[in-house]
């Protein structure tokens, strides 16, 4: 799919190793409050978050049943998708053992899927596979051509995926909330950035105004993972 002169130095193994490295940097420092004389003082007014994290759905998280699905570290490439080798079919299992054993379904259950490093790209829209090349550099064949992917294989309701009931709209519709890390995508962005000899800035621009419609920005991967294990979410590690 694409030229020479978009692929990534180093094999993909090597790529998606640095992504994890540079998703593990600090990118949101936190404001401490301190007396006259320096020392740390506490509020009990609770927190709100910065403009650019709108963290309010996580209250809304009221289900009878609720779990979090961390897609943190999953590696996409080299499964067979035509063949439901998605981590999304975990949660569309969820989603149906809950509907057939106690006819339940949202609001009444809730489930969140978590998405950092590896797991970005089902997180973008087809435009951004397109010019960034992501079925080639993550190794995700399209299984309908069986070439790398130029589209979000994971989205397409027209694909076999949503026969299954896993794509990624068949899951929105269930209730299924998504949320990117912040953190993550930094990584990502200065991956290609560097590959494609672009300006920082301006890809993570594009990046950002190109994720799914409804996909949730979240300062970091695990203190998100945090804050929905408190509003009572079980967790399952993909």
């Amino acid at each position: 799919m694409a030229s020479s002169t978009n692929s990534l130095p180093g094999d993909r193994r090597s790529f998606l190793t640095r992504i994890g490295a540079l998703s593990g940097l600090a990118l949101v420092s936190p404001l401490t409050a301190t007396s006259e004389l320096g020392a740390e003082t506490r509020t009990t007014e609770p927190p709100t978050a910065a403009p650019a994290f709108n963290l309010a759905w996580i209250d809304h998280l009221r289900g009878r049943h609720k779990q979090v699905f961390d897609l943190g570290g999953i590696d996409l490439g080299g499964r067979d998708i035509g063949k439901g080798e998605t981590p999304l079919s975990v949660v569309r299992n969820y989603l149906n053992a809950h509907r057939d054993v106690y006819s339940l379904a949202y609001p009444d259950i809730n489930t969140v899927v978590g998405i950092a490093g590896e797991a970005f790209p089902i997180n973008a829209t087809d435009p951004i596979w397109v010019k960034y090349s992501l079925g080639e550099k993550w190794k995700i064949k399209d299984p309908k051509t069986g070439i790398w992917a130029v589209r979000n294989v994971y989205a397409d309701p027209s694909d076999s995926l949503d026969d299954k009931g896993t794509s990624v709209q068949a899951m929105v519709k269930r209730g299924t909330v998504f949320w990117q890390c912040n953190n993550a995508l930094n990584g990502v962005v200065q991956m290609l950035a560097d590959a494609m000899k672009l300006e920082v800035p301006a890809v993570r621009a594009e990046l950002v105004a190109g994720l799914m419609p409804g996909v949730h920005l979240v300062p970091a991967h695990t203190m998100a993972l945090g804050l929905v294990q408190e509003r009572g979410c079980t967790y399952e590690k993909m």
